[in-house]
């Protein structure tokens, strides 16, 4: 045992030592490109006078081999689009609820104000910025939560929680009652002034906090400082809020036009509409966010440390399944007609011209002459591969058997990006690039529902997965 540890330790030092690139291993490199071969040319050609290596990468044998015809699929209401925003998110859990709301409401067409949400999810994740700040101001600026924190103040991204604390704190409106602006539908000046705004107050406020305060009087004027450092700049954020998104309405009216034609008002207020449409059985104990991540335990229940926008509100909390669980608790769903909350690498081996997603859409590998097969796990775990983009399952089809063969996004980027705005993706692709959905608990088997009611692992802000 001791022999095999003083090898092991003579490996990694061997390692560790490095080697610089001396002219051999630079020959012997240069000697492994087959300059002569036919192959080479015609490539070198190809990608010397074309920036697009993808479109030269697409497997022409595999367009047309999938369509977009689904034996189930969840009622739809209408392409939405986010725009220049990172929005996602947001635009899929209202989506989910909008035909309910025309249900409701015998309404051809309907689209709740994503700017009112986002309004406040903005405003609600710069004071969570500043609780944070204040709570590790006693940490070095080199601490992982405290780099973590000041790397992104504020972001427009999130996942299915962060609707649900929004929702249920401020309510929501219709579209009409608080319209998109240019800053919602282009998020990125108002965004980057905003953490520039929020990082100079962090840093006072770590400032603050540092001063010397010796005695009860002392300690009391230190807080006072620092609260009131924290109540400038929230009052600073809101004021760009107001100017960029509009001030969010604390009642109003709606009018609105139903099928027959009949014009109709409602006066309310943001929660009392949020309460009259919210779905039933709407809430966090009763829809489960599931995800397909091989890198953890399966059927265990993982929470991450602050991963939320409200300082009260709940933190990103979700089940690890398998991925054949999660097909079969997806299909039970839709078959009931419930469409789902989903996110995804979307990304990968995605044909946006066809709105097809599939794991054979394009060999880049073949094209260079260079191997990239990794599994799900070595891409989670060197960063290249993880959810980048929310969008609402709604459907998938099955071979005579009743088993999968492909699904179906309703995305958020205009009815011109994909098929109609659609996104078709094949099962294999769900295997290798979905990560999660968020669902109602009744489609879960017994072994994930313990799971969820078991006490979570901890996983901390600056998890590789998030």
């Amino acid at each position: 045992m001791k022999r095999f540890i003083a090898l092991a330790a003579m490996f990694f030092t061997l390692l560790a030592s490095g080697q610089t690139l001396t002219p051999e291993i630079i020959k012997q490199v240069q000697q492994s490109f087959d300059r002569d071969a036919a192959s080479t040319s015609a490539i070198q050609n190809i990608l010397t006078t074309t920036a697009d290596i993808k479109g030269a990468s697409l497997n022409h044998s595999n367009e047309g081999a999938v369509d977009h015809l689904f034996k189930y699929k969840a009622p739809v209401s209408g392409i939405t689009d986010q725009q220049r925003s990172g929005r996602c998110w947001l635009f899929t859990s209202t989506n989910q609820i909008r035909p309910l709301v025309m249900k409701k409401y015998n309404l051809s067409e309907f689209k709740f104000s994503n700017n009112y949400c986002y309004f406040w999810d903005i405003f609600e994740k710069a004071n969570l910025f500043l609780e944070n700040v204040i709570a590790t101001a006693d940490r070095d600026f080199a601490d992982r939560a405290v780099v973590t924190y000041f790397k992104a103040p504020v972001a427009d991204g999130g996942v299915w929680n962060l609707f649900y604390n929004i929702v249920e704190k401020y309510g929501i409106v219709p579209e009409g009652v608080m319209p998109e602006t240019a800053n919602s539908n282009n998020t990125g000046q108002m965004l980057s002034i905003i953490s520039e705004r929020l990082r100079k107050a962090g840093y006072e406020i770590r400032e603050a906090a540092a001063s010397p305060a010796k005695g009860k009087k002392a300690l009391a004027q230190r807080a006072d400082n620092v609260f009131a450092l924290k109540m400038a700049a929230l009052k600073d954020v809101y004021r760009v809020l107001a100017l960029c998104l509009g001030e969010p309405p604390a009642e109003f009216t709606w009018r609105y036009q139903t099928k027959d034609g009949k014009i109709e008002s409602l006066s309310t207020t943001p929660l009392e509409f949020w309460k009259a449409v919210r779905p039933a059985n709407f809430g966090a104990d009763s829809y489960v966010m599931i995800m397909n991540d091989p890198t953890r335990e399966y059927y265990k229940r993982y929470e991450i440390e602050n991963y939320r926008n409200t300082y009260e509100g709940l933190n990103w909390v979700y089940v690890n399944l398998p991925n054949e669980d999660i097909k079969a608790a997806a299909l039970a769903s839709l078959k009931d007609g419930e469409p789902m909350y989903a996110s995804c690498d979307v990304g990968k081996q995605a044909n946006r011209a066809t709105g097809v997603l599939d794991v054979n859409n394009y060999d880049y590998g073949k094209l260079l002459g260079i191997d990239l097969k990794m599994d799900k796990k070595a891409r989670i775990l060197t960063r290249q591969s993880g959810s980048s983009h929310a969008m609402l399952l709604i459907a998938c089809d099955t071979d005579e058997n009743d088993v999968p063969t492909k699904w179906q996004f309703e995305n958020s980027w205009g009815p011109t990006a994909g098929h109609n705005g659609y996104l078709t993706f094949t099962d294999e692709w769900f295997d290798e690039y979905m990560f999660r959905i968020v669902i109602n608990i009744k489609y879960l088997d017994s072994k994930a529902v313990n799971a969820f009611h078991s006490e979570p692992v901890k996983l901390p802000v600056w998890d590789y997965m998030f």
